[in-house]
């Protein structure tokens, strides 16, 4: 504790430095207190409609801004200046979409919830949000919720891994446009331009449309990581003095060559296969093949398409209408050893549509909003398989057919008000989930024709839970305000297919044991949380600061177990963990000019008891969760001298585990970034230019940045994924 305390400091020291520069141009310390400091802050407190109780943290357009060009198509790099927030990623330009990690205080980040001014975003096969598919520069602000979630706050089908919502930057009042342009290492090159209409005579129409085209290759390996094309249309149309109705469509389509992973052994000798990626021609060898980087390719294609509708009938009651739709479209090939080695094309076609609405009350002491969330979805998911010599089809690994569409409702009330100085708030929300009917087929060879085999068939299934949170705040002063919440969270059932594989290969043996795939799935069941925070929020001219401690307990994990009947191993919702720790958002105004930020985090998420496995126990109980360090830290400073801006930032990462029995290692890692930019304001056209210059990974560290896992891991199935190499990019934006 003392070493990790000591090397936190150091951090603190090291970026600290540049405030000693700023004494020849600023005041000097003991004048500090004269100055009126007026620096832009990076995360805020946020809270949803008729919220009292603060639970939440908003990242700023500052906040994304800083975290360089990474931030504007990936929206976990965005919030990944958050304490309690851990991203992982192969590549330096948030571009490879679903190689991805992302955990919120320890849990996972595909187990939670993603929306866009309250609309869920999320899909199967990988469970989760599709976060790659939005350009932050349409976006406004980010929140995020790492623990208790407001029971009115849309959470799709889940959210034990957080809860973040995307406010979208709706049409300016004025005429504008935003161009930029961007170009770095690795044939990196990302062009993008809004324009804004501004109000439109007679009608006071706003309208707004943007574009961006990005394409790198990957820094290792043969390959490239797009094209990826995003186009977003806004509208706002005011109707009455109180309100507007707002539209959004949103447009994402991104072809992406693969990384390959590493295994463990690899890893520890990490100079040595620091550039081992996929091969740039084929073998003609079968085993070979399936290495070609061709056969490991994404297509993803994302349509979004939303309505905002107010209705204010008084000044007491306000009701909303939230109508969507959501279509994804995605190939991916991958090789696998199977059979000798296959390709396998994994599709994703999926259709959602539903609404949220919702009535608000105000009265003189209590707020209510009361809201119903409905949604039906179409998602067929299923593989083929290829020879990796001829690409001769091979037949399909998973066939299914749905028995009518999924069926997602969910209702919620939440009550607050204020009590003198205290705040309180309180929910529940029921959610209902349907999970249809399906028959399975086979498809073997020679001729691969479909044919019924009723033991992969599954039934309809029905999961449903209540979601109680409350919340109290007490306001010591009008600048600092304690709070406590509670709050349950949840996810539906996931990792369908591993599941469904595991039984195709073995189901001769299932057979005779006289297990079906459905007995398989009668294990599935929700996984749930119970999140508990206390914290304060303390802001001065001088700092703001938000400490907060969590505790969480967590029921029925995704587990593998020993299944004597077989002799196989295979998931089940069974695990038990229990999490606490302490994080903290620090902002530190130094000057009107320096700015210094401090995000540490301490993170324990332990499993509860040992797993059995293949006969066997594995000790687990006490370990912490796989990929889950203990500490964190993010830190940085913004220095600011005239029209240019310094902002070094460093991440520590700590020891890590790919294993839940904690063999396999990853050593803690600090990894040092800057940004350099200079801002003019023009006379004649356009309001101002601004150029950037980026540094990633400024002194060029090699270090494992992936690690993909489940949480019960055991040694030898993990892979891993390193952090890209020093990186550079400048960008010329132009707004008017």
């Amino acid at each position: 504790m003392q070493k990790k305390f000591i090397m936190i400091m150091g951090l603190v020291g090291l970026l600290a430095v540049p405030a000693a520069w700023a004494e020849d141009t600023t005041t000097a310390a003991a004048a500090l207190d004269e100055i009126v400091v007026s620096a832009e802050k990076l995360i805020t407190p946020t809270k949803q409609t008729n919220e009292t109780v603060y639970t939440g943290s908003e990242i700023t357009r500052k906040g994304i801004e800083i975290q360089g060009n990474q931030a504007k198509t990936s929206i976990y790099q965005a919030i990944n200046i958050l304490p309690g927030i851990n991203v992982e990623s192969p590549d330096p330009y948030g571009l490879s979409a679903e190689e991805r990690n992302l955990r919120v205080r320890g849990v996972r980040g595909y187990l939670g919830s993603m929306t866009v001014e309250g609309v869920p975003n999320w899909g199967g096969n990988p469970m989760g949000p599709r976060e790659y598919i939005y350009d932050t520069e349409d976006i406004d602000a980010i929140d995020v919720y790492k623990g208790a979630v407001p029971g009115d706050f849309g959470t799709g089908v889940g959210a034990r891994g957080g809860a973040i919502e995307l406010k979208p930057r709706w049409p300016e009042d004025k005429t504008g446009a935003d161009i930029n342009q961007s170009v770095g290492s690795y044939g990196y090159s990302r062009t993008f331009f809004r324009l804004d209409s501004g109000k439109l005579p007679n009608v006071n129409t706003g309208l707004s449309a943007s574009y961006s085209y990005t394409d790198a290759d990957k820094w290792k390996g043969p390959g490239t990581l797009g094209p990826r094309n995003n186009v977003n249309v806004m509208m706002k149309q005011p109707v009455n003095d109180k309100d507007s109705i707002k539209v959004w469509f949103n447009y994402n389509d991104l072809s992406q060559d693969l990384y390959q992973a590493l295994t463990y052994t690899q890893t520890k000798n990490l100079s040595a296969n620091y550039t081992k990626d996929y091969n740039s021609q084929l073998t003609g060898i079968r085993s070979q093949d399936i290495n070609y980087y061709k056969y490991n390719h994404g297509d993803y294609v994302n349509t979004d398409v939303m309505s905002v509708i107010p209705i204010t009938l008084n000044d007491t009651y306000k009701l909303s209408f939230k109508p969507y739709y959501s279509k994804e479209d995605t190939e991916i090939l991958g090789g696998v050893a199977t059979s000798g080695g296959l390709i396998q094309k994994r599709t994703r076609d999926t259709e959602r549509y539903g609404m949220i609405s919702q009535i608000e009350s105000r009265f003189q002491s209590v707020a209510a909003s009361l809201g119903y969330g409905i949604e039906s979805n179409n998602m067929t998911i299923l593989t083929q398989n290829y020879n990796p010599v001829s690409f001769a089809y091979q037949g399909y690994g998973i066939y299914t057919e749905n028995d009518g569409n999924g069926f997602v409702q969910s209702p919620y009330l939440k009550l607050s008000g204020q009590i003198d100085k205290f705040d309180w708030q309180t929910g529940l929300k029921y959610f209902y989930y349907k999970d249809p009917a399906t028959q399975g087929y086979l498809s073997t060879s020679p001729t691969y024709t479909l044919v019924r085999a009723t033991d992969l068939d599954r039934s309809e299934k029905d999961y449903e839970t209540y979601l109680p949170t409350v919340g109290l705040g007490y306001n010591v002063l009008d600048s600092l305000n304690i709070y406590a919440s509670y709050g349950k969270n949840f996810i539906r059932p996931y990792s369908y297919v591993p599941l469904i594989n595991i039984y195709n290969t073995n189901r001769s043996t299932f057979q005779k044991a006289g297990v079906t795939l459905n007995d398989l799935f009668n294990g599935y069941d929700m996984e749930k949380s119970d999140d508990f925070e206390l914290g304060t929020r303390f802001t001065q001219e001088r700092f703001a600061l938000k400490p907060a401690v969590f505790y969480s307990r967590h029921d029925k994990l995704l587990t593998t177990i020993y299944d004597p009947r077989v002799g196989l191993s295979y998931q089940q919702n069974i695990g038990k963990a229990t999490g606490y720790g302490l994080d903290l958002e620090s902002d530190l105004f130094l000057s009107k000019d320096i700015t210094l930020f401090l995000n540490p985090t301490y993170t324990s998420l332990t499993y509860d008891d040992n797993l059995t496995y293949q006969g066997k126990t594995l000790n687990a109980k006490g370990n912490q969760l796989v990929d889950t360090p203990q500490w964190m830290v993010k830190t940085g400073l913004i220095y600011k001298y005239g029209p240019l801006e310094l902002v070094p930032m460093l991440r520590y990462l700590g020891e890590r585990y790919g294993d839940v029995t904690h063999t396999e290692k990853v050593d803690e890692t600090i990894i040092a970034d800057l940004n350099l930019n200079y801002t003019h304001k023009l006379q004649s056209f356009g309001e101002k230019l601004k150029v950037s210059l980026q540094f990633q990974n400024l002194f060029d560290k090699q270090y494992v940045s992936v690690i993909n896992a489940s949480d019960d891991s055991r040694a030898g199935s993990t892979s891993y994924y390193v952090g890209a190499p020093f990186t550079t990019v400048l960008t010329v934006a132009l707004e008017y």
